[in-house]
């Protein structure tokens, strides 16, 4: 057995579970988030685009996958999640979208200053302190859990072909 192999055949461990306290601590921030997105006026779809562009970004299939059908259910468009690694190339999003989602692309990505300093000009012209503030914690959130499932490579099973 090759070295590749020998590693890849290395079965990961849940950190979720081996650490269920930590695990449990990080779900109860990601409800109080959602409480507070809530409370900012930010809707359950705007919330997902942030979940789904930051799990694109940081190219966590699972919550990828669970965000996908959470935005789904919460009216969101096939066509808008199938451009959304795109967004900055199309009018489909409004101008809220846009500046949550840069948002959340600058707080990914905190090594790259100019995108910091240009969301928030987009930012302040169209979002409340209160929605800037959420945005930052949705993004801050989804990072977070984005993390826990790359490093446990919770896996995606597939749907059942109808």
């Amino acid at each position: 057995m090759t070295h590749r192999t020998a590693r890849s055949v290395l079965r990961r461990i849940f950190i979720d579970k081996q650490s269920p306290k930590a695990f449990h601590a990080l779900a109860q921030t990601s409800e109080a988030v959602r409480a507070t997105a809530a409370e900012a006026g930010l809707d359950r779809t705007a919330v997902e685009l942030i979940n789904l562009r930051v799990s694109q970004m940081n190219g966590c299939a699972y919550c990828l996958d669970v965000h996908t059908k959470a935005a789904l259910r919460a009216g969101e468009s096939a066509q808008r999640l199938g451009v959304l690694a795109a967004w900055r190339d199309t009018e489909m999003f409004t101008r809220s979208e846009r500046a949550a989602l840069a948002l959340a692309e600058a707080t990914t990505d905190p090594t790259n200053a100019d995108a910091q300093t240009s969301a928030y000009e987009v930012t302040r012209e169209v979002l409340t302190d209160e929605q800037v503030s959420a945005a930052i914690w949705v993004a801050i959130t989804i990072n977070a859990f984005n993390r826990v499932s790359i490093m446990s490579k919770h896996p995606v099973p597939p749907l059942p072909k109808m």
